[in-house]
């Protein structure tokens, strides 16, 4: 008799350490769900800065570097940020061996003229041939 008592407890926690419980596993998942749905777009929402309005507009073209500087005269490539004393190697490390050397520099319009001559000179003097100024388009009020 006590070897089968024996036998029924081995079969009890046999039993017991086969079945998993997902409870804690659905509960982890559903809390990382509504992380990532809150998080989201504030990963999309890129750098806040405030472009200059002109009503001309251009075509843009379908490929190059965008340099953003803020209002805090932060300077972004891609997704880092850097010295403005780096601005000139890093753009001659990006464009190292590339046929067309084109960057968009969105800056800030709240920065002073000079600062962004300066960073317009720095781009220049790395080789790069064209310059594109991006703007915010004004709208027309009689539409």
């Amino acid at each position: 008799m006590a070897h089968n008592l024996n036998f029924s407890s081995r079969r009890r926690l046999g039993t017991s350490l086969s079945e998993i419980n997902v409870t804690p596993l659905v509960d982890v998942m559903l809390v990382l769900l509504i992380i990532f749905m809150v998080t989201a777009p504030m990963m999309q929402s890129g750098i806040g800065i405030e472009l200059p309005q002109a009503e001309t507009e251009s075509m843009p073209a379908e490929e190059g570097l965008t340099v953003t500087v803020d209002a805090e005269k932060y300077i972004h490539i891609e997704n880092s940020v850097i010295n403005r004393f780096l601005l000139g190697q890093r753009l001659t490390d990006y464009f190292m061996g590339k046929e067309k050397k084109i960057v968009f520099l969105r800056a800030d319009k709240n920065l002073p003229y000079g600062y962004v001559m300066t960073i317009l000179d720095i781009i220049k003097k790395t080789g790069v041939e064209t310059v594109g100024l991006v703007i915010i388009p004004v709208e027309d009020e009689g539409k």
